[in-house]
């Protein structure tokens, strides 16, 4: 069975919870830079163990992270917050940039609290997680920057768009519910006015300045994010590897979340200076 196939009318359920608990997950808001924020979130197992913020990309939510923060809640407690004007969280009237979205994420971890955490973005949420991490360093533990946008070679709204429907067909139809909720909830001129926003970032002049052990996580079958991109943003990060997960297209994060926990799982395990920018795949 390939990655793509692995997500199923159990997930949907459990992704569309919200804000009902559903298997150790809850719901709560807090006010940040003036946005009422909603967190999605496990209790944790340990009050010692490195949280992990999953932090969600364009167009979408916390609710298809939602297999990937299960996977992680046995062993890490989990937040994955809605972004401001996407799933429950309360929406500005203006669409933030990747800067404003890092601002507030950053505000967002202040809130709560928390240690330095393992940061966890995906597609434009890697662009957020990366601008983040570059400009404070000392928040983030590690970071995991997944299916990371946008490839230079298709830095415009068409290109990226284009990738994307081809990405459609390597994917798992069961989370075609989810893409139009987080739609119809951001409203899609606030899509298109992030998609904007997010081939104006250059997401490089971010990598370079992190000093973070990062892992760059990609599925093997993602049209977003080629074998190139992928290799390219390993380099540019001073302290990186790289992880592919065979047969998993640009949302691996929801389709195989157990491989994706496991890979978060080892780069906790890993001492900063045990790291040697391996390229590896994952099962």
């Amino acid at each position: 069975m390939t990655a793509s196939g692995r997500f199923g009318l159990a997930e949907l359920r459990l992704a569309l919870a919200a804000p009902r608990p559903d298997a150790a997950l809850t719901s709560d808001w807090r006010l940040v830079g003036g946005v009422r924020t909603h967190t999605r979130r496990s209790g944790g197992p340990d009050a010692g163990a490195t949280p992990v913020v999953l932090v969600h990309g364009l167009a979408v939510s916390h609710r298809y992270l939602t297999p990937l923060a299960v996977a992680l809640a046995g062993t890490h407690p989990v937040y994955v917050p809605d972004l401001p004007g996407f799933g429950l969280s309360d929406h500005p009237r203006s669409a933030y940039d990747v800067a404003r979205h890092a601002d507030h994420l950053a505000a967002w971890l202040a809130a709560y609290r928390l240690p330095p955490v393992c940061l966890v973005g995906h597609s434009f949420g890697a662009e957020v997680a990366a601008a983040l991490t570059a400009n404070h360093p000392d928040a983030v533990r590690a970071l995991v920057l997944a299916g990371p946008t946008s490839d230079p070679v298709a830095r415009s709204r068409r290109a990226l768009f284009a990738r994307w429907l081809v990405d459609t067909l390597h994917e798992a139809p069961m989370q075609a519910p989810i893409l139009v909720r987080d739609i119809w909830d951001a409203r899609p001129w606030r899509v298109f006015a992030t998609l904007s926003h997010s081939v104006r970032n250059a997401i490089e002049t971010d990598l370079v300045r992190i000093t973070t052990p990062t892992l760059v996580l990609t599925g093997g079958l993602d049209p977003v994010v080629p074998a190139r991109w992928r290799e390219q943003v390993t380099r540019l990060v001073p302290d990186a590897d790289l992880a592919v997960v065979p047969g998993a297209a640009h949302n691996v994060v929801t389709t195989a979340p157990t491989a994706v926990a496991d890979a978060i799982r080892a780069l906790l395990s890993h001492s900063p200076h045990s790291r040697t920018g391996e390229r590896h795949a994952l099962r």
